[in-house]
Formats: C-alpha cells, structure tokens, sequence
C-alpha cells in the first residue's frame, strides 16, 4: 500500500517534508490558502486543495481517502484550530493509528528569564498567541486519545531556512542589532524539522511532544553580526530595545527569553541534527547563495 500525506497548510515546513516523502513515492496533498498558489503545489508534485477564511476544504472525503499521515502547519485563531472547527469529524473517521503530526511552537512554555525548558517543563504562554497554541495542541491530543489517532506535537524554534534567514535580512537592508541584555532566542533549520517529522513518522509515539530546535540558543544580536560577517559588510550599530522602535508584532517576540533543549528528538527519535548551531545553518545557506550568483547548479 502506498503511503500518503495530507498537510493542512503547505507552507514553508511541511513543503520540505511533502517534497522530501514524495520523492520516497508517497502520495502528497495539501492546502493553500488561495487557487493562484495551487500551481507551485503541482510543480512539487502536491494534489493542491484550498483551505482559507473559514471556508472547509472541498471534497474533503475525496482528499482523506487512503490518507494514512496527516500533518498540520495551520496556526490557530482567535475561534479556535481552524482544521478542528472545520474538518473534526472527517478526521476523526480517519482509521485507528493514523500518525497525525502538530506543527506547534516553543512559545508555549512563555518566558523564562534566560532559564531552559525541556517537553516536561509547565506550559506557561506569555501572550495570546502562546495560549491558542497550548488549547490547539490540547485539542489535537484530545481527539488522538477519543478516536484512537496517533498525534504528536512538534515544538519549533525560530524558522530560518533558503530564502528566509538572516543573510538575506542582511542582504535586504533590513537588518537591525536590538540588544535586550540577557536576551536569547532558540532556532532551528528547516531541514532539521523536516529530518525531525520523518523521523517521527519512522518512530510514531501516539501524546508524544518533541522540542524541535538546535543546541545553540544565541542573543539576535550575535546572529545578525555573524551574518554580515559571512557577507563581508559592516554590522548596523546596536540598538536598545528599551528605546527602539519596533512594532507591536516585533517586540512582542522580546517577551520571552528561554532557552530550550532538545535532548528527547536525539534520544527517543534519533535525530542528528545537520545544522546544530546557527553559524552552521548560515555558513551553508551562504554556500548556496554563491553557486546560485555563480550559476553552479551542481552539489548535493
């Protein structure tokens, strides 16, 4: 029997996922929020759907038949996990055992004062999206233990990855040092969520929760001076975060200071990490920059 994965929310991680499984020969479907994306879907060989503004996906006995993994990107709202509200029932039909995989968000344990947190550590959300992600989380493990489905929950750091990291913030002109002393944030690669979920997908823990990140939790400082670094230019002149002015949005990401560890994806899943640091996910993400200005297409 040939596997299949349905993703509800094709984005920027479970893209890479879909990719990775699809080239292994499974069937891949998932969602966009709009029908003009559809073909970016296609050309990576994923059966697009659309799933947006409240509106349930359509056909979706068709898109779930022979469905045997399902994972979730969607982020919840003010109303509640948008797929729950919507597709509930449909999911709950699926058959016993079906590996269903959360794409949460560290940002369920809130601040911590520079202090770490592992997947036993209480859940204690500083702000309003923290606490729609820990009822999320709460209701995708309720309907795995009603309806005898295998759901686990992966808690990830601060996403960078080809095309969204800080050499291309550099390279934008948009970068800045805000400096809040004390002040870290974990982050992990997109490969590396990728290499976590499969591996979960190999080892399926029904009420499981991995804390998905590298083994280098840094000031955002530090990154963005590594960054111009690697791109030969001049860091921007540091900045207080007492007196900078950033958006609500921005500063709001300065409300938790943590650091995070991810022992249990090493020892329960196996996980090597390939970018443990972010001087390593940057080093080889600038790799990439120069063969694509250099027109190398060569390389693993």
């Amino acid at each position: 029997m040939t596997n299949k994965l349905f993703c509800f929310g094709a984005g920027f991680s479970a893209r890479l996922v879909a990719r990775t499984l699809r080239a292994e020969g499974w069937d891949v479907a998932g969602t966009t929020r709009s029908a003009d994306k559809c073909d970016a879907l296609i050309a990576d060989g994923i059966t697009p759907y659309v799933f947006a503004d409240g509106m349930p996906v359509a056909n979706i006995a068709k898109a779930l038949t022979g469905v045997t993994h399902v994972l979730v990107s969607t982020p919840p709202g003010g109303d509640g996990d948008p797929v729950l509200n919507l597709h509930r029932g449909d999911l709950a039909a699926l058959p016993s055992q079906t590996w269903i995989g959360y794409l949460s968000t560290t940002g369920v344990y809130g601040d911590r004062n520079g202090g770490a947190v592992d997947e036993d550590s209480d859940l204690l959300p500083s702000g309003k999206r923290g606490r729609r992600r820990v009822a999320a989380e709460k209701a995708w493990f309720d309907l795995g233990m009603r309806h005898d489905l295998c759901v686990q929950s992966f808690r990830l750091a601060g996403i960078y990855g080809p095309g969204r990291n800080a050499l291309e913030t550099v390279r934008s002109g948009r970068a800045r040092r805000i400096v809040k002393p004390g002040q870290v944030f974990s982050r992990i690669h997109v490969e590396d969520i990728a290499r976590t979920v499969l591996a979960s997908i190999a080892r399926p823990h029904a009420g499981a929760v991995y804390n998905v990140c590298d083994d280098d939790a840094a000031p955002p400082q530090d990154v963005i001076a590594y960054a111009c670094g690697l791109l030969g230019i001049d860091p921007p002149a540091e900045e207080d975060f007492a007196t900078a002015s950033l958006s609500p949005m921005a500063a709001s990401f300065y409300e938790d200071n943590k650091r995070v560890e991810n022992g249990r994806i090493k020892r329960e899943l196996g996980v090597n990490l390939r970018y443990n640091s972010y001087q390593a996910g940057l080093n080889a993400l600038l790799d990439d920059i120069l063969r694509k200005s250099t027109g190398d297409i060569g390389g693993n």
